[in-house]
Parts: C-alpha cells; structure tokens; sequence
C-alpha cells in the first residue's frame, strides 16, 4: 500500500522583471489608460446631458399636472373642499381598520406562522380592502390639496 512520491510541480515559476521590457509597457499603459479616463469621461458627460434632458421633461410634466390640478381645484372649489373632507373622514375609518388589523395580526401572530392557510386568509380579508382605501384616500387629498401650503394647514 506504499505509494512512492511522486515529483511535485513546483508552484511558483520564474518571472522575468528587467526595467527595459517595464518601461516600455508602462509608457504604452500610460497612454492606454488616458484614452480609456477620456472615453469613461465622455460617457460621463453624455449620461449627465441625457439625466438633465430627463430631468426637464419631467419637471415639465409635474408642472402642467400640478397646473391642470390647480385649474380643477379653482373651477370646482365646493367639489375640491368636500373631497378634503371625505379624505379626513376615510383618514379615520383608515386609523380604525389598522387598528382591527393590528389586532387581529397579534392575536393570530402565531398560528400565521405554524400555518400558511391562517396567513392566506388574513392577507386577502385584509389585504385588497387596505390597498383600495390607501388608493381612494390618495386621489381625494390630492385632489383637494391647495398649493398654497399655508391653507393646508389647519
């Protein structure tokens, strides 16, 4: 069962550093490596004018949604305070459904977890019905926010 030794491949092997082949390289390198900064550079310089051309054109887009909105609020001022006070009633219809939630999740926590079927049920009792209040919500503070910040204030 005596196996004899084998030669072993040595693991390091020999590199020829001289200062003639280095400079060399290094002068090629060199200028290699300035082309590629002055190329990264310009790429560079492009993203930033197509990030600024995105930047306007969104800016833009706010602006005219932020003016239509305006506009709405002023031809509809009624329509826009009575939508400011069914967000605030939805606000605490919201606040009390989290809290039903917020009950129902610490007194279930555990069989959500030993059970996926708990779990599945919770999300889709709660689940749809949050996201469309939170949806509903949104679009009525949005629609009777005033861009005068100070008149949002009570």
């Amino acid at each position: 069962m005596s196996q004899s030794p084998s030669p072993a491949t040595p693991i390091f092997s020999q590199v020829d550093v001289t200062a003639g082949s280095t400079s060399e390289i290094s002068t090629g390198s060199h200028v290699e490596h300035s082309e590629l900064l002055r190329e990264v550079l310009a790429s560079q310089d492009r993203t930033n004018e197509i990030l600024e051309e995105l930047l306007g054109v969104m800016a833009a887009n706010q602006k005219q949604r932020a003016q239509e909105m305006h506009q709405w609020r002023n031809a509809n001022p009624r329509l826009a305070h009575s939508c400011r006070e069914a967000a605030e009633a939805l606000s605490r219809v919201q606040v009390e459904y989290l809290d039903r939630m917020t009950d129902e999740i610490n007194d279930s926590a555990e069989d959500m977890v030993e059970g996926e079927f708990v779990l599945n049920e919770f999300v889709d009792r709660f689940g749809p019905r949050l996201a469309h209040l939170n949806g509903v919500i949104q679009v009525l503070a949005q629609l009777s926010s005033s861009s005068n910040p100070s008149a949002t204030q009570p």
